[in-house]
């Protein structure tokens, strides 16, 4: 059974995050974007768990659903919409001193039921708040809350997050591990994904053969539930955690390949200094010391950066490991530039919704519709944008020290050409 998971995102418990983010909300969601696995979130969070358990029911083996009675309608009916299951999963901080240096690493953890989740909340409470924040923070070195995990539930999988952000990852420039090695010991074997987060891709990571043996995972982080599917995973296998876990062991016979922001509009792709308005390309910032002009203090080395200084291959390698990836844009910021207008305005809403309502779940229309169906739908415009973003015919300003980047399909010329 082939189908769509994302399986990072966070409910309304985790800071900056919106009230909209309750089980209901995430499955309409969900719906819309043509997935049909996704991640509960904040495994951790008191009140969440406790929302979950009165929300959700068991489905297949490891897996939940939403109870009927709390089912949105969804308006317009979208057809061929998956029904849609949820795994436990969360983010973990920890922040901790090893080897001289203050470390800062994330980690997703999937969990088989939520039993496992309170288990591992009573463990994880004696070395932090978990009521505080839907990702807490732990001062724990990152191999110890793995040996924690596992001890709780040996079937976890256990997933180093968005790899390279500067600021909460294992190999971003403030943690500074070069290996998963140093950073997880003699417990390394026990992992088998990696997730690249929104500035990098699989081909990107795919230049260091020490990550020949794992898989690449990509996933929305989503804080609001329009925000799901923006990346996601293809699987091929059994509904079921079991089976998700075995598509994730090497050689990963059940995962398929991904769907992935363009990594230029990742909001660490490049270096900078957004409060100096300073956006790098690493060439730059290695000929000035690493320092910013405008202030004299380190500028935030991004994601690229950090991948070209461990990398040792020039091009992508194609491992047993290797899965195919496609980059896309969003369908409403598609609309929006097609429209000339702001991605949230009313205009843009009512098109996304008739699309949806025509042609069925984001992710069927701008990865596989075809251009001629697509025409009749959507108008010369959207459909030529959607081509262009299949294709990667855009113009992208990299993103930089948390600023996401600038995506163009259309210049105003163009828009105004298609109009006439």
């Amino acid at each position: 059974m082939k189908f769509w998971a994302d399986l990072h995102l966070h409910s309304r418990y985790s800071m900056a995050t919106s009230k909209d983010s309750n089980p209901e909300k995430l499955v309409h969601w969900a719906g819309r974007k043509g997935l049909a696995l996704i991640g509960t979130g904040d495994l951790t969070h008191p009140g969440w768990r406790e929302e979950l358990r009165d929300k959700l029911e068991a489905a297949e083996d490891g897996l939940w659903k939403l109870k009927k009675e709390y089912y949105l309608q969804q308006v317009p009916a979208i057809p061929a919409a998956s029904q849609v299951r949820f795994v436990i999963s969360g983010e973990v901080c920890t922040i901790y001193k090893k080897e001289g240096r203050t470390r800062k690493v994330h980690h997703l953890i999937l969990l088989p039921g939520l039993e496992a989740a309170d288990q591992l909340a009573a463990r994880l409470e004696k070395n932090g708040n978990i009521a505080a924040n839907g990702r807490p923070i732990f001062n724990l070195d990152s191999r110890d809350l793995l040996e924690i995990t596992l001890e709780v539930s040996p079937e976890t999988i256990f997933i180093p997050a968005h790899i390279w952000t500067p600021h909460f990852s294992v190999f971003g420039m403030n943690s500074n591990f070069n290996t998963l090695q140093e950073c997880y010991e003699d417990l390394t074997d026990e992992i088998h994904a990696l997730e690249t987060g929104l500035s990098s891709d699989p081909p990107m990571n795919r230049r260091l053969s020490m990550f020949d043996d794992y898989a690449f995972i990509s996933n929305s982080d989503a804080h609001s539930p329009q925000k799901l599917g923006r990346e996601a995973n293809l699987f091929d296998c059994a509904p079921s955690f079991g089976a998700l876990r075995e598509a994730l062991k090497k050689p990963f016979p059940g995962f398929l390949g991904t769907v992935e922001f363009f990594p230029e509009e990742g909001k660490y792709h490049w270096d900078g200094h957004r409060a100096c308005g300073l956006r790098w390309h690493p060439f730059q910032t290695m000929e000035a010391g690493g320092k910013c002009p405008v202030c004299g203090r380190k500028v935030t080395v991004g994601v690229l950066h950090r991948l070209e200084a461990l990398a040792d291959r020039e091009e992508e390698g194609k491992p047993p490991s290797w899965r195919p990836c496609e980059r896309l844009v969003p369908l409403t910021r598609i609309i929006a530039e097609a429209e000339g207008v702001g991605e949230n305005t009313k205009k843009v809403r009512e098109l996304y919704n008739g699309l949806l309502e025509k042609l069925g779940p984001e992710l069927k229309i701008i990865r596989e519709m075809p251009l001629c169906e697509l025409e009749k739908a959507a108008g010369a415009l959207i459909t030529e944008g959607i081509r262009r973003v299949r294709q990667g015919l855009l113009t992208i300003n990299p993103g930089f020290d948390g600023e996401y980047g600038e995506v163009k399909i259309f210049s105003a010329k163009e828009r105004e050409a298609f109009s006439r």
